[in-house]
Parts: C-alpha cells; structure tokens; sequence
C-alpha cells in the first residue's frame, strides 16, 4: 500500500491554500456580503415568523406568562422589529454596532420570554449567535496601527484578535447546535470530519483551508440533510427542518467571516508565522 509521504502532504496543503487564496483574490468584495447575509438570515426567518405566527406568539406569551394581550402583542412586535430593522442596517453596514446592540438585547430578550435559560440546546443556540455577532463587529472594526510600519505584531490590535479567537471558539457551539446526534454510519463521520475541522478553525490551524471546506461541506449538507421546502407547511417536520437550515446558515455565514478576515493574530497560524 502507498502511503502519503509527510513532504507530500505539506505539498497537498499548499496547493489547496493556493486555491484558497485564489479564490479570495477573485471574492474578496462579494464574500463579506454573503458572510453577512448567511450570519443574519437567521434573525431575518425568526422575525417573519414573528409576523406570520403573530396570533400563535401572543398566546404563548398570554399563557405562559399570565399576562394581557397588551404584553403579548408588544412581545411580537419587540422581536418582529428588532430583528428585522438591525439585520437591514447590518446588510446596508449602517450603524453596525447599534445593530448588533440590538439584535444582543434581543437575544436575551427572548430568553428570558420563553424560559430557555435552563434549555442546553437553545443556551448553545443563543451562545452561537453571540459569536456570531461578534464576527459581525470585528469585521467593522478598524485595524489598530503599529509602532513600527509595516511590521505585523501579534499585540499591535489586541481587542480584534481576541474578538476574532472568541468568535472561532463560538463557532465550535455553532457547530454543536446543528450536530446530529444519531447511531448511524454517516452521521458518525459526517460528525467527525466536521468536529475536526471546526477544532483547526479553533484553534487556527490551516484556518482558510479548513474554513473553506466546511462552508463547501456545510452547504452541501445542509441542502440536502434540511430541505424544508420540499415538505408540506402543516406538518411539524417543515418548522423542525427549516430551523435547523437557518442555524447551519448562520454557521457557514461565520465560516466565511474567518474566510474572509483571517484566524487573527491570536492562533496557531499566526504563531507559525513568527516562528
């Protein structure tokens, strides 16, 4: 049996990364567009279903809460328009930090509004798009000057590196909100070449290349896996699927954030390069 000599391999990762950086060359003005739409299309479903369940959210708040129909009806409305009108601002880059203020008090909002404080699931749902939104930010934030110009230092914009690193780190609960958790043979290994490559992005090892084949891995899967349109609007499966469609949007959507903006300085690349 031939096996991949270790020269061979680093030849195989170079060559991708070309690829990579290929593709970012003929991308890099569509890409953040697109990283920005996929990280909010989440919020954007969940506020047109606000407006197309309006009677059904208001009578879960009335009973779950005891409350009137003044209270149950400003609950849909709150999260009707604030998520709606900061995911425009967001997509049209006005007023990005207010929008994402926003659309962080809304996230606890609703929290606190359906009592999921103590749900796992919804608790890692609501902590991945706090990451999310944090990639939002750092991709609006100016880079900090160096001392010394045009001498790279892993310190020079301390803040954004360190935004970046928790956004990669949030992106591994993104990744965990969308896992499958069956017996089966290829939901294991769909699961395993996954987890391993959202670790590398993690930790920021060979972060692009890794991050471009989860977005690639990630749509494929998604389309298939979570094709709610094809089911019938009644049957409950419809809501289950098209749930699951916009979370795994909304991890791909970070995916090409670290596409598109890098690991940072704070991560395994970075540190190879000054070695």
């Amino acid at each position: 049996m031939n096996m991949v000599t270790p020269k061979r391999r680093q030849e195989l990762f170079s060559r991708a990364e070309d690829y990579v950086d290929t593709f970012l060359q003929h991308t890099k003005y569509i890409l953040p567009h697109v990283a920005r739409f996929c990280l909010v299309s989440t919020f954007i479903e969940d506020g047109i279903r606000m407006y197309m369940q309006w009677n059904e959210q208001r009578q879960y708040i009335m009973s779950s809460w005891g409350v009137g129909w003044f209270i149950g009806t400003l609950f849909v409305i709150i999260n009707l328009f604030g998520q709606l009108i900061p995911c425009v601002m967001i997509l049209l880059r006005k007023k990005t930090e207010y929008a994402c203020g926003v659309l962080f008090f809304i996230i606890a909002f609703q929290v606190i509004g359906y009592k999921t404080l103590w749900s796992f699931r919804y608790l890692l749902k609501s902590c991945a798009l706090v990451g999310g939104l944090i990639l939002l930010l750092v991709e609006n934030r100016k880079e900090g000057r160096s001392l010394f110009a045009g001498v790279p230092t892993m310190h020079n914009n301390a803040p954004k590196n360190y935004m970046q690193l928790t956004g990669r780190i949030l992106l591994v609960i993104m990744f965990l909100t969308i896992v499958r958790y069956e017996i089966s043979i290829s939901s294991i290994i769909q699961n395993l070449i996954g987890g391993i490559c959202i670790c590398f992005v993690a930790v920021g090892f060979k972060t692009k290349l890794s991050a471009m084949f989860l977005v690639f891995y990630l749509t494929c899967i998604n389309i298939y896996a979570n094709s709610f349109w094809l089911v019938p609007n009644h049957r409950a499966l419809h809501d289950f699927l098209k749930y699951d469609f916009f979370q795994t949007m909304s991890v791909i959507g970070g995916l090409l954030y670290v596409v598109a903006l890098g690991p940072g300085g704070v991560s395994l690349d970075a540190r190879k390069k000054e070695w």
